[in-house]
């Protein structure tokens, strides 16, 4: 028995040079801890995991492989398990990595018993995934990551070409000044049209949260009050409170609208939307209308941008509308009659 990952892993390195030998093979020395596959022989690999809990799971290695030995073509895996009926499996590298796990580096997970293979949900095979660079590699597990992701959930660092950094410290809202309280309330309210749902919606502030700790480092304990609190919504008690709080910033939402990274809408409206602020500031009215039951958004927010969008429509339609000798079209703030292609009908024929 052998009590210790040391002691299993040269148990594993002698009995495959004892066999090698009696083919006229050699394995390679060792060469530090780190390297990956432990052991190496004629442009095969055997990676060795040991175990003293009854499980067949382990964490592997990095996705990246920055350690793995160049000459190394088919890896195969060796695990010995202490725990409940000790026993040792074998099995090809690919066929049982099934997960990704994410702390510092993304590390694939080893599941020896019957389980999904990673690569099948990836749809590309492990040995064209492993010669991909790191951003191609990321590409895919941020997609496997984004599947599993659960309502409220976000993708942290792991999330494509962050542009932020998360500081190391963490602020609390309350200590921030009142201008930067007013621009972050923005950004958040418009990343996160459903604060409009009903009171009795749960989670409808989640996405606020985690957009303030992601992207600012800042850690709000209540964030229901930065939307319904009356310390936001005015001296006036009673009412909608939501509202109140949002007419208070429309500005900031205006402005937040213009300068938010595309990205972010992608993100947390989970649709792209066009990048003029009026057409954002449409598209979160459709949204928070779509949320909100006891009231509605587009009838008391954004009023100017909503008429703006109504005119331009209006022109449009008429742009195109015949008339008995020609067709209008919008000229400044005149309407103009052109001359119709088809012929009129006083002409003499």
């Amino acid at each position: 028995m052998y009590h210790n990952q040391v002691r299993f892993e040269q148990h594993v390195r002698d009995t495959i040079r004892l066999v090698a030998h009696d083919r006229g093979a050699k394995v390679a020395p060792e060469l530090h801890p780190h390297v990956f596959p432990d052991i190496t022989i004629n442009g095969y690999g055997v990676e060795v995991k040991y175990t003293k809990a009854d499980t067949w799971m382990a964490v592997g290695n990095s996705v990246f492989e920055g350690m793995r030995t160049s000459d190394t073509h088919r890896i195969y895996v060796v695990f010995g398990k202490v725990g409940g009926c000790p026993e040792v499996r074998w099995k090809l590298y690919e066929d049982c990595i099934t997960h990704v796990r994410v702390s510092h580096s993304p590390r694939f997970v080893i599941q020896m018993e019957q389980g999904s293979r990673l690569f099948d949900h990836f749809g590309i095979e492990y040995d064209d995934f492993r010669h991909l660079d790191v951003q191609e590699k990321m590409r895919y597990i941020r997609d496997y990551a984004r599947g599993r992701l659960e309502e409220g959930e976000r993708l942290w660092w792991l999330d494509e070409a962050q542009t932020h950094s998360l500081p190391m410290h963490v602020k609390l809202y309350m200590r921030l000044s009142g201008a930067q309280k007013r621009r972050l309330r923005a950004e958040a309210a418009l990343l996160s049209p459903r604060i409009c749902s009903g009171p009795r919606v749960k989670g409808k502030y989640i996405d606020a949260a985690l957009y303030l700790l992601t992207h600012h480092g800042v850690f709000c304990p209540q964030t229901r009050d930065l939307f319904s609190a009356g310390s936001v919504a005015g001296p006036r008690r009673g009412g909608n409170y939501v509202l109140r709080a949002l007419q208070d910033i429309q500005d900031d939402m205006r402005d937040a609208a213009g300068r938010l990274d595309s990205k972010l809408f992608v993100e947390y409206w989970e649709s792209a939307v066009p990048a003029p602020p009026v057409e954002r500031l449409i598209e979160w009215l459709r949204q928070a209308d779509r949320y909100a039951t006891a009231w509605k958004p587009s009838d008391h927010l954004f009023l100017e941008e909503q008429a703006r969008i109504s005119l331009t429509s209006r022109a449009s339609r008429v742009e195109q509308i015949p008339v008995r000798y020609g067709v209008l079209r919008p000229d400044g703030h005149r309407m103009v009659a052109e001359p119709s292609a088809e012929s009129n009908p006083l002409d003499d024929t």
